[in-house]
C-alpha cells in the first residue's frame, strides 16, 4: 500500500483532504506541521507528499525541498490558495511535480494523485 503523506496547518483541511481521499486505498499519513511531517518522513517510508505552501515555521516550498534532498524518489506535490507566490523555476528546481490550486475539486486532486502514485 503507497503511503501519502498530507500536511497542513489547518486542521480542518487536513480532515476534508483525507475524507475526499480515504476511499483511494492509500495509506494517509497526517501532519499539521512542517517539523511533524519531517519526524514522520524520517520513520516511514512515504510514496508522496502534498504539502501546503503557507505554514508557520516553514513554507511549503522549503518542506518539500527537505523532502526531496532526504527521499529524492518521493514524489512531492504542493497545494496553496497563494498559487501566485509560487514560480515556475521554483517548482522545477524543487522537482514539484505539480501545484494544486485550493479551493481543490475533489476529482481533479484524486485524478493528480493516481497519475504520481498509480
Amino acid at each position: 500500500m503507497m503511503n501519502l503523506l498530507i500536511v497542513d496547518d489547518d486542521t480542518g483541511i487536513l480532515a476534508a483532504l483525507r475524507r475526499c481521499l480515504r476511499r483511494e486505498g492509500w495509506n494517509i499519513l497526517l501532519a499539521d506541521s512542517p517539523r511533524k511531517a519531517l519526524r514522520i518522513l524520517d520513520e516511514d517510508p512515504v510514496d508522496l507528499v502534498l504539502s501546503d505552501h503557507k505554514m508557520p515555521g516553514m513554507t511549503g516550498t522549503e518542506l518539500l525541498a527537505e523532502v526531496a534532498r532526504r527521499r529524492p524518489n518521493t514524489v512531492r506535490l504542493l497545494i496553496t490558495g497563494w498559487a501566485e507566490a509560487v514560480t515556475e523555476k521554483e517548482l522545477q528546481e524543487i522537482g514539484i511535480e505539480a501545484l494544486i490550486p485550493k479551493p481543490w475539486d475533489d476529482a481533479e486532486l484524486k485524478a493528480i494523485l493516481h497519475q504520481h502514485l498509480g
